[in-house]
Order: structure tokens, then C-alpha cells, then sequence
């Protein structure tokens, strides 16, 4: 009867440490992801904002025929 209730527990415990030992490694790994991200997306914010005042505003558009 104790059996698949010490099965259980046994699992949850070595689940409960890989989850430990995964979260020591891949944490640093998910800060640098969104570093890269985070400036990468500034990059990009910053070309947009620079081409946006780049062009007049003032200008009628082309007239397709």
C-alpha cells in the first residue's frame, strides 16, 4: 500500500532537485536572452525613430495611374 505513495514522493523529490540544479544553470541564460533582446530591440527602436524624421511630412503621395 505505501509503495506507489513512496514512488510518488520519491519522484517529486527528484524532480523538486533537477528543477533546483536546471534553475541554477538556465536562469543566467534567460537574463542574457533578454538582455540581447532588450537592446536589440532598442537598436531597432532607435533606426525606426531616426527614419521617421527623416522624411517630411508635408509631401502629397504618389498618384497612381
Amino acid at each position: 500500500m505505501f509503495k506507489p505513495v513512496l514512488q510518488l514522493a520519491a519522484i517529486g523529490l527528484v524532480g523538486f532537485g533537477l528543477f533546483k540544479i536546471a534553475a541554477v544553470f538556465l536562469l543566467p541564460f534567460v537574463f542574457l536572452l533578454f538582455k540581447v533582446a532588450l537592446i536589440g530591440g532598442l537598436i531597432l527602436l532607435a533606426f525606426w525613430w531616426l527614419n521617421r524624421k527623416d522624411k517630411p511630412e508635408d509631401t502629397p503621395p504618389p498618384v497612381s495611374e
